[in-house]
């Protein structure tokens, strides 16, 4: 069966040794401002320790101090916030913060879930082919600026794929 895990980035950790060097400075200015050094220790922990991790039978949410594991039967919902972390709500209403698991991870969620939690991703439509061309249209020859060629002559002229603007012309 598959799992998932939602960290926060390690790379998170950089920060902390950032934070650890610059705060050397103030931390041998006076005796006992070593004391600061637990904030950049505790950033550390905190960023290794919270996770979650799901699996076809239930849902882990570790943080910090604590580890709830919650099973697929007692899950009602998911709450999903635009900015923060994910929710699930339990049978008994209560909540369950996932910890490092945000909007855009709901369909891997759904993927590991194992059909409980719907994809909110659009399924391709089978009636609708894959690219269309585009079309392309036809110009008379000479009024393209190309008078070598006169005559009743058509060019097929395709659309520019760039999105450049075109250049503009001066009228001098």
């Amino acid at each position: 069966m598959s799992k998932v895990v939602f960290r926060i980035p390690t790379p998170a950790l950089l920060a902390a040794g950032l934070a650890t060097i610059c705060a050397t400075p103030f931390a041998w200015a006076a005796p006992g401002l070593q004391a600061i050094y637990l904030l950049p220790a505790a950033f550390a922990v905190w960023v290794v320790r919270n996770r979650t991790t799901v699996d076809g039978e239930r849902i882990v949410a570790r943080s910090t101090f604590g580890k709830r594991v919650v099973p697929w039967s007692a899950v009602k919902a998911l709450k999903v916030v635009e900015r923060g972390w994910l929710s699930v709500v339990l049978a008994d209403g209560s909540l369950v913060r996932l910890p490092a698991v945000r909007a855009g991870h709901v369909p891997a969620l759904a993927l590991v879930s194992g059909g409980r939690l719907p994809n909110p991703t659009p399924a391709p439509d089978p009636d609708e082919a894959p690219s269309t061309p585009e079309p392309t249209t036809t110009t008379p020859a000479g009024t393209s600026g190309d008078a070598a060629s006169g005559g009743s002559a058509e060019t097929p002229v395709t659309p520019d794929r760039d999105a450049t603007p075109p250049s503009v012309q001066s009228g001098e």
